[in-house]
């Protein structure tokens, strides 16, 4: 784990939000489905921990979504700037056999990579609506299907994606499922795997202060064989195993 400079090659907007940039990162090619990137953001002391889209040889994919003013600055970055980069980091996902990969929201990107480096992979994928939809050609070149799911309706099954993965896991047989997106979304995935006893490995989304487990900022609760303890998303995850996140349940 070191940190690199690394030339923003393209910063592309794909969302009203979100931006898709690719950086010229040779150092960090060998990076896991699952990992991500701690990136210094001009004028903040805290980096920006942003999920690993995708590789391609020596191109890091990075989608960024504007949350804040740190982020903003990411996304306002021209094609030739050097970006300070941490990483890789963090624990990735398991992507050996057939894999069903539930993504949500921003929590798709890091599934993309995942679901290329499978042996076969189909997708659910959920959005607030079809303005916030991202990456649908991506996951179409990668996964024998797409699924869609909108809060609104406006386009695919109006619902959750817990729903859609109900009916495909009663339908269709899968080694895991990998699911990243907002934490009642994995809690409800948990649920529904849980019942139908299908591996589930989750990546957690949560604010970061150094990104290798010296702080505490991204403390989770976490259930092992001697009980419950407190682990760290950065350093322990992103990426657990269902029955390891204790989500309140």
């Amino acid at each position: 784990m070191d940190v690199y400079k690394c030339t923003l090659l393209s910063n592309d907007k794909i969302t009203e939000t979100s931006c898709d940039m690719r950086v010229l990162a040779p150092e960090m090619a060998d990076a896991k489905p699952g990992q991500f990137v701690h990136v210094k953001c001009e004028g903040f002391t805290l980096r920006r921990p942003i999920s690993i889209c995708d590789v391609d040889g020596e191109v890091l994919r990075l989608v960024v979504d504007r949350r804040g003013k740190g982020t903003e600055w990411l996304t306002e970055q021209r094609v030739g700037a050097t970006l300070d980069i941490l990483g890789p980091l963090g624990r990735g996902f398991g992507t050996h056999g057939r894999v069903l990969v539930v993504g949500g929201g921003i929590g798709c990107p890091p599934l993309l990579y995942a679901a290329k480096a499978s042996d076969s992979a189909d997708a659910i994928l959920g959005f607030r609506n079809s303005a916030a939809m991202m990456l649908l050609g991506d996951f179409r070149d990668a996964c024998d299907t797409v699924q869609l799911a909108t809060d609104d309706g406006s386009a695919g099954f109006r619902g959750r994606v817990d729903e859609l993965l109900r009916r495909r896991l009663s339908e269709e047989k899968y080694d895991r499922v990998l699911s990243c997106g907002p934490t009642p979304m994995l809690r409800a995935c948990k649920r529904v795997c849980e019942e139908l006893g299908v591996p589930l490995e989750v990546s957690l989304e949560e604010r970061m202060g150094c990104g290798v487990g010296a702080c505490l900022v991204c403390a989770v609760k976490l259930r092992g064989a001697d009980g419950e303890y407190v682990g760290h998303v950065c350093k322990d995850g992103p990426v657990f195993k269902a029955e390891e996140v204790c989500f309140d349940d």
